[in-house]
């Protein structure tokens, strides 16, 4: 039986029965790539590494993104 993640996306608690990496969390999430700051466990993570890094058990993810104004 695969094993459920659970990780935290800016201090709120999810749970994963497949293996997702960063990419698509923010897909999901419908956050636009292009207007955000990712962080994870406490480090920006670059946009080039997002297919590549998978969510493990109780990461931390925090979204930040870009809001224009005037």
């Amino acid at each position: 039986m695969k094993e459920r993640n659970k990780f935290f996306l800016n201090g709120e608690e999810f749970f994963s029965d497949k293996t997702l990496n960063l990419s698509d969390i923010i897909n999901y999430f419908n956050y636009n790539s292009s207007l955000l700051v990712l962080e994870y466990n406490h480090f920006i993570c670059p946009k080039e590494n997002w297919e590549t890094v998978f969510i493990q058990d109780n990461d931390k993810i925090e979204i930040v993104t870009i809001v224009g104004g005037g």
